[in-house]
C-alpha cells in the first residue's frame, strides 16, 4: 500500500501514512509549464500495489491535479486506486436552481470516479452526493476528529449556528456527553445574518463554556455573530469548531477576536487549531482494501 500526496493535502496525507502502519508516503513532483499548465510526474513503482491518493479539491487547480495524480498512478500499475477528497469542493450545487445550471457535484464525482476503484470524502454538503458515485464511496465525519481534541478543555453545550446543524451538535454532544441546542438564522445576504435563541426552550448559556459547531466556516459572518450573542447573553468561553475551514478573506482573524479558540480539522491547510481526521480516514481506507 502506498500514499501519494497531492500538493494541497500534504500534511494530511502524511499523518494518512502513519495511520496506515507507516505506508510508503509519495509526493509526486510537480511544476508549471509557461502556459500554466501543470506537469506531474509519479516516481516509484506501484505496479499491483494499492495507491492511496490523498488532494482535496478547493479550487479548480486541486481539482485538475488530483486527476492527473489518478492517470498517473494507474499508468504506474497500481493494482487499486483508492481516491481520499478531504475537502470536496464543487459539491455544494447538487441540485438545480435555474434552467441551465450544471449539477457540479454529479459531473464531478463521474470524472473522479473514472480512474478510482472507491472513493473516501469528509462531511460533503450533502451525502446524497455520494450517490453520483458508481463506484464504493465513503464518507467520515469530522465530528469525532473535533470531540477527541475538545477533550482537552472544558465544554458545557454544543451550539449549532443555525437548525440546519442539528445533527451535527446532537452528534457532537453525544460524544462529549454535553448538551446541544440550535440557533434560528435569518439569512440577510451572502455575509450577513440575524441570529437568536429559539423562543421555545432557549439555553442557558451564562457561566457556560460553549463550543459553536458547524461544517465549513467560510466568510465568518455566522459565526462571528453567533460568538457575539452568546457573549452578550454571558457565556464564560466561547469556542468556534468546524470540519472544512476556509477562513476565506479576514474570516479568520474576525472569528479569533470575538472567539476563545478556533478549532478546524486537517482536511484543509488553514491558521487555526488542527484536530486531525487522519485516524477516521485509514479505518475506511482499510475497509475499501480488501485484505
Amino acid at each position: 500500500m502506498h500514499v501519494l500526496a497531492g500538493t494541497a493535502s500534504t500534511p494530511l496525507a502524511e499523518k494518512i501514512s502513519r495511520e496506515l502502519g507507516n505506508a510508503p508516503l509519495g509526493i509526486p513532483f510537480t511544476k508549471r509549464f509557461p502556459d500554466g499548465e501543470l506537469y506531474l510526474r509519479v516516481e516509484g513503482d506501484l505496479a499491483g500495489e494499492a495507491a492511496i491518493v490523498v488532494q482535496s479539491t478547493r479550487t479548480d487547480g486541486d481539482l485538475v491535479e488530483l486527476l492527473l495524480l489518478e492517470e498517473a498512478v494507474r499508468a504506474a500499475g497500481a493494482g487499486r486506486v483508492v481516491v481520499v477528497i478531504p475537502y470536496f469542493g464543487y459539491a455544494r450545487q447538487d441540485r438545480r436552481f435555474l434552467p441551465g445550471e450544471p449539477l457540479s457535484a454529479r459531473a464531478l464525482c463521474r470524472h473522479i470516479e473514472q480512474d478510482a476503484d472507491a472513493v473516501v470524502t469528509v462531511d460533503l454538503h450533502s451525502s446524497e452526493t455520494l450517490r453520483h458515485f458508481t463506484k464504493p464511496a465513503f464518507e467520515a465525519s469530522g465530528i469525532p476528529a473535533l470531540a477527541r481534541r475538545l477533550q482537552a478543555r472544558p465544554v458545557d453545550l454544543l451550539v449549532s449556528p443555525d437548525r440546519g446543524g442539528i445533527a451535527r451538535a446532537q452528534r457532537m454532544g453525544a460524544a462529549l456527553g454535553r448538551p446541544w441546542a440550535a440557533l434560528e438564522k435569518k439569512r440577510i445576504d451572502s455575509e450577513h445574518v440575524e441570529l437568536r435563541f429559539p423562543t421555545a426552550h432557549p439555553p442557558e448559556v451564562r457561566g457556560r463554556n460553549v463550543v459553536l459547531v458547524d461544517d465549513v466556516i467560510a466568510t465568518g459572518g455566522t459565526i462571528v455573530e453567533a460568538a457575539r450573542l452568546l457573549r452578550h447573553e454571558g457565556a464564560r468561553s466561547v469556542a468556534a469548531a468546524c470540519t472544512h475551514g476556509l477562513f476565506l478573506r479576514d474570516a479568520f482573524e474576525r472569528i479569533k477576536a470575538v472567539t476563545d479558540e478556533v478549532l478546524a480539522t486537517d482536511t484543509l491547510v488553514h491558521p487555526a487549531e488542527t484536530a486531525s481526521v487522519a485516524p477516521d480516514i485509514a479505518a475506511i481506507v482499510r475497509q475499501a482494501i480488501p485484505a
